[in-house]
Formats: C-alpha cells, sequence, structure tokens
C-alpha cells in the first residue's frame, strides 16, 4: 500500500489529526465499537490492521500511547500464538522486542480494538465504556 490510499501508510510516523481505530471487520467488539463511535458522530479513521500491518515502530507508538507491554495486547489463543510457544516466552523487558516483532509479523496476535486519540491517548476499546473513554479523550 502506498501511503496515499485510504488505509495505507505509516500513520504512527506521522502527526494524526483525529482519532483512529483498528479494527478486524469480523470482530463484533470492533463492529460494536464502530457502531458507538457512529452513533456518537464521531470522525475517525478505520485501520483494517490485518491487510495494513502495522509495523515494529507503529507497535512501539501504540504501545507507549497505551501504557501496555506487548505481552499486554497479545491474543494469545490464537493459533500463531499456541504455535509460537507465546505462553512460555518471558514477560519482561529483555523480551519485549521479540514481542513486538511477532506482532508485526502476526497481526492477528493483536488484540483489538484499539483507538487512538487527539490527545495521544490510545485504549485497547473492548467494552461500551473503553470506547466513551476514548471519546472523551478526544473531545480535546
Amino acid at each position: 500500500m502506498t501511503p496515499d490510499s485510504p488505509t495505507g501508510g505509516n500513520r504512527f510516523s506521522h502527526t494524526v489529526c483525529g482519532m483512529e481505530i483498528w479494527i478486524n471487520p469480523a470482530c463484533s467488539k470492533c463492529r460494536s465499537a464502530i457502531s458507538l463511535l457512529d452513533a456518537e458522530g464521531a470522525e475517525y479513521t478505520v485501520r483494517r490492521y490485518l491487510d495494513d500491518v502495522p509495523s515494529e515502530d507503529e507497535i512501539r507508538a501504540v504501545l507507549d500511547r497505551l501504557h501496555l507491554e506487548p505481552w499486554d495486547i497479545t491474543r494469545t489463543q490464537e493459533t500463531a500464538a499456541k504455535e509460537l510457544g507465546l505462553k512460555d516466552w518471558p514477560r519482561e523487558e529483555g523480551s519485549r522486542e521479540r514481542w513486538i516483532a511477532a506482532l508485526a509479523e502476526y497481526p492477528k496476535l493483536i488484540q483489538r480494538p484499539i483507538i487512538t486519540a487527539d490527545d495521544g491517548t490510545a485504549l485497547v476499546a473492548r467494552s461500551e465504556e473503553a470506547v466513551r473513554e476514548a471519546l472523551a479523550h478526544n473531545k480535546g
């Protein structure tokens, strides 16, 4: 994809104006988050992160905004996680880059949806409350 494409580019290497939501359209929690954003009249950009895979740098940037570690946003029940043996990987600073590399290589492992807001915050928005919190952060 090119940076000019509707879904493409390395958005987190640029200043992002507005909210962005990382989704998998097949995910019911993602669809619920989108429905709530639409109902609230929010302006946002959808990133289908399985098609527009985040780079390791983008994952690091989102982790910083989330104030989480990569293992905190990893879907450990996915087939790829089991094949990689993620449950046995150390959850410590020395292993952080290995986890980030796995998320970049296997984006299906990334928890969803993730919403980034104008104020620099981000949330894993798996509940209505989390989506509403993201909206509150975006109203600056």
